[in-house]
Formats: structure tokens, sequence, C-alpha cells
């Protein structure tokens, strides 16, 4: 079986991190695949090395490119515009493709859509907010539920205890991504902050918002904007409490990464957050928007060490079942299905 991953996305964010684990648990496997990226994709610079790995670099107008991917047995595409090569392949090649949708963003509701999901051999949603998503566009969809699974973070002992010594003695809250209020919510946050002077916030990630957010504390010395690290594996695991306040969801792949590195968690109940995190069993989950939900949330965390202990140790457990050997196997049956 020829597998080929169509991902045209810009950057590498936690769709082309899980496409990634995608192709090298399938590779351990033994399967051959391709990788159809843009030719100046960073996944495709990240893959370079997996065994049984062809990768196509194309450019647009992708449709010029069809022709290469005729001998695959099966398309599995990992974002918008990689669904629609995968439909004009379908089209004139008549090979089966899937699509992965990973956001709950809406989609437009057109005669093109409707054709595009209906015709997908399988519609794979990371959480049910995302199968509603597609369900409102074509209710003759093929749905799956295949949920993002954990990145296992090299990490750095040297690196960890240089990170001690510059944050010791200091509760530490962390937050990852992209710094956008109006996706991931950071002000609600940043204005908690503002009640816990004694607590240390760290904060991974560049974004549209940066330069307003430092504004918003430059007279604090309790928040720190890390930018974009690669070694974020180290600061996970320094963090005391993660807290994820995003405004919508479509999983929050993150989560589970944290989970994986024994942290108790505070989110907000929105989205596909829901299907990961179980209110005081596997984390905190607050309302969106709510400042002060935040803090009494970090409050309860740093008073109550058993509360804190129990929700890193199920965490932990959920997400041990979530590994990239999961999902292979999972997306396996759908591609000979």
């Amino acid at each position: 079986m020829k597998i080929t991953h169509c991902n045209f996305a810009k950057g590498f964010r936690g769709g082309e991190r899980q496409t990634l684990l995608l192709i090298e648990a399938l590779s351990n496997m033994g399967y051959s695949q391709q990788l159809v990226t843009r030719r100046e994709s960073t996944l495709a610079i990240k893959a370079k090395n997996i065994k049984n790995l062809k990768i196509i670099k194309i450019s647009k107008p992708y449709i010029l490119y069809l022709v290469l991917v005729k001998s695959s047995d099966i398309l599995h595409a990992h974002e918008t515009k990689a669904a629609q090569f995968a439909f004009n392949v379908n089209m004139f090649y008549k090979i089966p493709y899937i699509i992965t949708r990973r956001v709950d963003n809406p989609i437009k509701n057109n005669f093109f859509n409707k054709l595009l999901y209906k015709n997908a051999k399988y519609c794979v949603a990371l959480s049910n907010v995302i199968k509603y998503e597609i369900l409102k566009v074509q209710t003759n969809a093929n749905i799956k539920i295949i949920p993002s699974v954990a990145t296992v973070h090299k990490t750095d002992k040297k690196n960890i205890n240089r990170l001690k010594e510059r944050f010791k003695n200091r509760f530490i809250v962390g937050n990852i991504g992209e710094l956008d209020n109006k996706h991931k919510g950071q002000k609600y946050l940043l204005e908690a902050s503002k009640y816990l002077l004694d607590t240390h916030f760290i904060f991974l990630g560049k974004g549209v918002d940066e330069k307003k957010f430092k504004q918003m504390t430059k007279n604090q010395n309790n928040v720190f904007f890390e930018g974009f690290v690669e070694n974020v594996g180290d600061y996970i695991s320094i963090f005391d409490v993660f807290v994820f306040p995003s405004l919508h969801e479509g999983l929050g792949s993150i989560l589970i990464d944290v989970m994986n590195f024994k942290k108790p968690i505070i989110a907000t109940s929105v989205g596909g957050i829901i299907d990961i995190v179980q209110n005081k069993k596997n984390g905190l989950l607050i309302n969106p928007k709510s400042a002060y939900e935040i803090v009494e949330a970090i409050r309860t965390l740093q008073i109550d060490e058993d509360l804190k202990d129990k929700l890193a140790i199920n965490g932990y457990n959920f997400s041990q079942k979530l590994t990239k050997e999961f999902m292979a196997k999972k997306y396996l049956k759908l591609y000979k299905g």
C-alpha cells in the first residue's frame, strides 16, 4: 500500500506535528509513503530522514501536479488546501482520499465543500465539536473521531536545572501557544497574573498580540515571554501548573503533551478541550474569559497538593494511551477499510 500524505501549511504547528508523528509511526511499521508539501515546507525538512518516505515539493497552482501522485493507493489530506488537492486527484484518477480536520472553525456551506466532504472515503475529526461542524455542511459525510496524540518532547537536564535556578522559589504557571487572544485567550491569564504577583507566568510562543501583551504587563516582574523555543520539554518540566484559557479549540493537543509530563492542567470548557479534560479528574475546567476563575483555580492548586497530584497522575495515565502507534493503527483501519 502506497500512502500519500498532503499538507500545504506554511508553518509547523500542531497539525504538522501530528502529521509527522503519523508518518513516523507508519514508517516504523514498514509502509511506503509519500509526502506532498509546498516548496518551503518546514514539515518536509523535519521529515527528510524518515525511511520509506518520498517527499514531493510543489508550488502553486497545485492542480498542475496531480499526476505526481497518481500511483497512490490512498491520499490523506491534513488541512484544507490539501483536501482540495486530494479532491482533484480523485476526480482525475479515482484515488480515494481521507480528510483530517483539526480546527473547529465553521466550514463555508457551499456546493464545493458539500461535495468535498461527501466524496471523501472518510472524514476524520479530532473531537466531537469538529465532527458537528462537518455535519453542518455534509450530513452524509462518513466521519470518524481520532484525537491528536502526545508528542514525546526531548529534555536536557542541564538546561532544566538552569531554568529551575532562573525561576527558583516561585510557583510557575505555564502557557504554550500562538499569542493570539481571539483564539488562545491569553489576555485573561495576563489579567490573572496581576493578582498573583508571587507567581511566575511563562509564555512560550509568538503571535499577533505579542506587543500588546507585553505592554499590558510592562510594570510587572512576574511575567516572562520566552518566544518560540525548541526546548519545549525543558520548560514544561519546570511548570507547576499549565493554564490553557482558549476561547475556542478544535482539541488542544498541547494538553496531551503536558499531561505526558505529569503536570496538572487548568483549561476552559470550550470546543474539543472537554474531550480531553474531565473536571476535577485530570484537570480543572473553567469558563472562558474569566480572569477571576483562573486566579481561583491557580490558588486552589497552590494550596491543595493532593488535588494537584491527583490531576497530574490521572492526566499522565490518560496521555499514555494516546501514542503515535495508537494513531497509526486507527488510520490504517481507514486506509484499508
